[in-house]
This record gives C-alpha cells, structure tokens and sequence, in this order.
C-alpha cells in the first residue's frame, strides 16, 4: 500500500492524495495485475480521479467485468460469481448468509460430487460396452441400479430446493387481503415498521394495491396491501380489486384478515380461501378491540396495537415461505436461480432417460450418451463448459465495475 499523488495526465494538475495497493498477477481478484487506488470520498473528487484515469487510456469497466475476468481466470466458477452478486444485492441476513455459503463453494462442491457420481455410474456401464460377451457384463444389474438411484435421487433433492431457493433471491410475495376495514393496512404497517399505508376507520381506504420491502425473521418479503374484497358499483374502488386480484393469483403466501368478532364472515372466509391457489394464513385483527376473540378458536388473534400474536405472526409467516430453507439451516446448499434450476432438471431428465434406455434393452452405448449429457449439464452450471451468450446474461445483471 503507498500513498501517493494523482495528478491529471495532460495538465499535471494535482486530483487528489490517495493510497494504492498492487496485486500482482495471480494474487488478485482477476487473476490479473490489479492496481487498487483509494481516493477520499464525495462527489468531486472519484470524478475527477475517474476522468484522470479515463484520459491516462483506461476506460470504465463494464457490469462484473472484474468478476467476469476472475471466472475465465479460474479464480472462481460461475456459481460463486453468481454468489458475489448475490452477496452485494443481500438485503436480509439470510440472503447474506446464503450467498456467502456459495461463494465457499458448497453449492459448487455439491455439483462435483454429482458429477463424479454420474462418471462412475458411466465407468460401470464402459464394462457393457468392454465386454459385450460376459454374461451380464462383469458388473451386476444390481450395482448399477444402485448407484443410479443415489445420484438420481441427489440430484431430485437439490432440484426440490429451487422454489423456495428462487424466492429466497427475489423475496416472498406475501399478500394480505380481506374486507373492507379488516384491519390489512394497520397490519401491513406494523410487518414494515413504518406508517406505509393510510389507515381510517372508513371501508374501501385502501383503492390500490401498496408494495414495499420487508424483513421478517431475517427472510425476504414483498409485502402488498391490497383493496378490500367486496362487491362495489364505485369504479375506482372496482379497479383497485382487479388489481388485488391479479396480486393474489401471483402470490407465493396470502395473509387473510378477518375482524375480530368471531364468527363474522366464516363463509366468505372459507370460500376465498378455497379459491386461493397459494397457501394461506388466517388471523383475527383488532384482538384489542372487544368482543375479544374466545381462546379455543382457530384462527389465532393479533393486535396491532398491544402487539399481541405479532411475534407468532412472523415466525409462522417465515415457516410457511421458506419452510424447507429453515429444516436445511445454513449448511446443506440450496439452488437459487432459475438458470441453476433449468441445468438440474436437464440432469435429471437425461439420468430419467439413462434408466429408461437401459430398461427397453438399448446398448450400453447408446445409453451412456444420456450420462454424458448429464455431466454436460453440470459442467454448464458450475461454468466448466460456459457459451459466451450465458456469461453475457450472468454478468449483465452486476453492478457497473465489481
């Protein structure tokens, strides 16, 4: 690290005092020769500084072309560049977590082992094609169903990982929707820790629906408060529960309000709730409010107000988004992007195909061409074997630079 003078190339005019550190080839980031220089901070100056480098011949990098040049580098796969950026956009600690676990290579570590397990199912399956005379080959048919149902069976488990693994990244759509007054804006309010949403004794407040970013339980939710749910002849107020509408069709969880008098509603209730294609959770609101609810029944209360069920409410919303991540912990890795959960379906289906083939007597040969594409499809996910069009789609979603 030195500390050292900037000074503009042409007019040698002095940008800033600042430090810089070189990394030599291979001991950097890239993998390249690095200069890192450190400028003090605000407005002017890293302009100034940027506009002296840009006329010294450098030039602005492109989005995660550092990261990019790292992976052609083999400083690191596709997945752990992929976790780098998941890292800078983390905004809960569980995405942190998560992306930090692949940035080791625990999803990357997962795949060889995967992949080694495919190449001996392969090796055991060259012994058919070695020795077509041996009475079934010197490896039994036994041997080999087995070690296909382990690595199926592996890979079918990671694969299950994706849904949750996916909204992990994006964060949960969570929808809270109820009638008119039943309490959803107080309640969206108090998931979010501020006064979002106007809240009035009046029905029908709430005419559009209202999304905002939320961390419940250290997980990642898109909270919306929607229109209450009623027949109206008010147009607005119609649109309004169109567009409730379209947000409960694309919902990952529905958060059901009902008024605290039990009982009321328990009809409309149970109907909406049948129509909902994604799971539910009913609560009674206003629980502060008399007539207070009655112990023994099965919608659990809560009070915005006294706080009563709140602490619940968020532990049973995260069990039912993110169920499977919280049964896995922190250490079994998980697959979070639609690019991994396309390359492990690929997997599959030709492990599916592999086993189909050896069943309706196809040469060994022949069947061994579906284990090779197997491992095809792994190596494209770590990066091993990476067209120049995906690298071009991984990279375009970075920050400009990293």
């Amino acid at each position: 690290m030195f500390r050292a003078r900037l000074l503009h190339p042409q007019t040698r005019e002095p940008v800033d005092d600042c430090l810089a550190a070189c990394f030599p080839a291979p001991h950097s980031y890239t993998g390249d020769d690095l200069v890192e220089i450190s400028t003090h901070g605000g407005l002017v100056v890293p302009a100034a500084a940027l506009a002296a480098l840009v006329g010294a011949g450098a030039r602005p990098a492109a989005p995660g072309e550092f990261t990019r040049r790292a992976v052609l580098n083999g400083k690191m796969d596709l997945l752990q560049a992929e976790a780098t950026a998941d890292l800078i956009d983390a905004g809960s600690p569980v995405q942190r977590r998560r992306a930090l676990q692949q940035l080791e290579r625990g999803l990357s570590a997962r795949l060889d082992g995967l992949r080694s397990e495919i190449l001996e199912l392969e090796a055991l399956i060259a012994y058919d094609i070695d020795f077509p005379e041996e009475d079934e080959g010197p490896v039994s048919p036994q041997r080999v169903r087995g070690a296909w149902e382990v690595v199926r069976g592996r890979v079918a488990d990671l694969l299950k990982t994706a849904p949750e693994g996916e909204r992990l990244r994006e964060g949960a759509l969570l929808v809270i929707a109820g009638r008119p007054n039943a309490g959803k804006s107080s309640l969206f309010n108090a998931l979010l820790g501020t006064e979002r949403a106007i809240v009035t004794e009046i029905p029908g407040t709430t005419r559009d629906a209202i999304e905002a970013h939320a961390v419940i339980e250290g997980f990642p939710f898109r909270i919306v408060d929607t229109a209450g749910l009623r027949d109206s002849d008010e147009r607005i107020e119609q649109l309004g529960i169109e567009v409730s509408k379209k947000y409960l069709a694309a919902a990952d969880l529905v958060l059901f309000c009902e008024e605290g008098e039990e009982g009321r509603g328990t009809g409309d209730a149970e109907l909406f709730i049948a129509a909902c294609t994604a799971p539910v959770v009913r609560v009674r609101t206003k629980a502060d409010l008399p007539p207070v609810p009655r112990p023994s029944s099965p919608v659990p209360a809560v009070s915005v107000v006294t706080g009563q069920g709140m602490a619940e409410l968020r532990r049973r919303l995260a069990e039912v988004a993110f169920g499977k991540l919280l049964a896995l912990g922190d250490v079994e890795p998980v697959v979070t992007r639609a690019r991994h959960r396309t390359a492990l379906e690929r997997a599959l289906a030709e492990l599916d195909a592999f086993w189909s083939a050896r069943m309706a007597g196809v040469d060994a040969a022949a069947t061994a061409t579906h284990l090779r594409a197997a491992v095809l499809a792994l190596d494209e996910l770590i990066g091993a074997v990476t067209p120049e069009d995906v690298l071009d789609r991984v990279f375009a979603a970075f920050c400009v630079g990293k």
